[in-house]
């Protein structure tokens, strides 16, 4: 008689009781948790399939516009060349010998220079006609005056790094240097002569190229840079046209003439 022990009826109830308790083992491990799908990754950003932009700001500009390389490449050509044509532009320059016939002719280009002979003139005429045209002047210069100092108040372009601050006659915008003043009231005086003076031939030719060196001289001295003189000549050639717009005459400015009658 088989014992107890080796039954069959008790292996049956072994063999349950292992499956039993490895079926609760299985129950009671934790199950990892299952990998984020993109929706659910989509869900938990709160983004709805668009791309997360960043803000404007943030943004590096990659493909900037042809324009704006053109400006940037004009602007370093600009800075270049008026560096290397800066050779006056103090005593141990490479034509630094020079300098005192440059500031001679930045004189020369000065405003108050202009003003005086003008005022001088309009106190010595006895001729209405020409009081007539160096009223004109005048009011031309005066024009010119308030031009420049309002646009280099505006555009605010520093003079160049080596430029020494000994001009003649400043006034606070001076310290700016677009347009350059001598540049624009050269092409200024220029046009007007040549319009309203009789002169010679030579005389003409000795005032254009007056205006040129007037200009050069301003960039040899370091007091501008090249645009700053190609842009005031520009001006002053300009600022002619409105002068003649606005031509003052004993008819339209009949209390300005009646103080030299």
């Amino acid at each position: 008689m088989p014992s107890p022990r080796n039954s069959p009826k008790n292996s049956r109830d072994r063999r349950a009781l292992g499956n039993r308790l490895e079926f609760l083992s299985l129950l009671n491990q934790r199950t990892p948790p299952a990998p984020d799908s993109p929706s659910r990754r989509k869900d938990c950003t709160g983004n709805s399939g668009s791309p997360q932009t960043l803000p404007e700001e943030d943004c590096i500009k990659l493909n900037p516009s042809f324009v704006d390389i053109a400006l940037r490449s004009l602007l370093a050509i600009d800075l270049w060349a008026s560096k290397q044509l800066g050779v006056c532009a103090g005593e141990s320059s490479s034509w630094g010998s020079v300098r005192p016939l440059m500031i001679l002719i930045e004189v020369s280009g000065h405003g108050i220079p202009w003003l005086a002979i003008t005022l001088y003139g309009l106190w010595r005429s006895d001729s209405s006609a020409w009081r007539e045209v160096l009223f004109n002047l005048f009011f031309a210069l005066v024009l010119d005056l308030v031009l420049v100092a309002a646009v280099k108040g505006l555009v605010k372009r520093k003079r160049p790094a080596y430029n020494r601050m000994d001009m003649f006659a400043t006034i606070s915008v001076d310290k700016y240097s677009f347009p350059s003043g001598h540049a624009t009231r050269a092409a200024l005086v220029c046009r007007f002569i040549l319009h309203h003076f009789v002169l010679a031939l030579p005389l003409r030719v000795l005032v254009i190229l007056w205006v040129f060196v007037v200009g050069i001289s301003r960039i040899m001295l370091g007091r501008h840079n090249v645009t700053d003189v190609i842009c005031g000549l520009i001006i002053g050639y300009l600022q002619y046209s409105l002068v003649e717009y606005f031509w003052l005459s004993p008819a339209s400015a009949p209390f300005l003439f009646s103080l030299y009658i």
